[in-house]
């Protein structure tokens, strides 16, 4: 920008802050602003035409910027939002949840130790039947049996765990 014009920016400092001011609403956020404007006007002087108006010039620069910034945090919120639509699917485990698989690993604690190893080789593990029988040294049918027991102890409500059994008291989804 030729001197005088510089001179001329000057000068109208105050009438930009103030319309920086009004479009954010915030002092802080109404100087970024203005800096952000002044600059690409600097960047950009060899657009401005002399004949016009150096005022309206660089009000419409500021309101480009502020517009570009809505634009930009919008784009950004909706980009958020898509995430936190995502995120849901990964947040914690209900109390209700919580509790009941609290109440199944101390099932899974009070059973007996070949019904444990069988099920943890067989349901945890993916191993066949035969693959657990011969980690275990027992039969094929041995296994199968102590897995019958153990899947039905830990559907049993009754199982000794040494706490009280879980009641669930509502509405239960179905």
């Amino acid at each position: 920008m030729a001197d005088g014009t510089d001179r001329d920016v000057v000068e109208l400092l105050p009438v930009l802050a103030r319309y920086a001011r009004v479009l954010t609403r915030d002092e802080h956020a109404s100087e970024d602003l203005l800096h952000d404007a002044l600059l690409r006007a600097y960047e950009r002087s060899a657009t401005f035409r002399p004949d016009g108006s150096l005022r309206a010039w660089l009000l419409s620069i500021i309101h480009n910027v502020f517009i570009s910034r809505i634009r930009r945090e919008r784009v950004a919120a909706e980009s958020i939002g898509r995430l936190a639509a995502l995120t849901v699917e990964s947040m914690p485990p209900s109390q209700e949840t919580t509790a009941y698989f609290s109440e199944i690993a101390g099932r899974f604690d009070a059973l007996p130790e070949g019904q444990r190893a069988a099920l943890s080789l067989i349901a945890v593990e993916g191993m066949s039947y035969r693959e657990a029988a011969d980690a275990l040294g027992v039969p094929v049918g041995t296994v199968m049996s102590r897995l019958a027991r153990a899947r039905a102890s830990l559907r049993d409500s009754t199982v000794n765990t040494n706490r009280p059994g879980l009641k669930i008291v509502g509405k239960q989804d179905g």
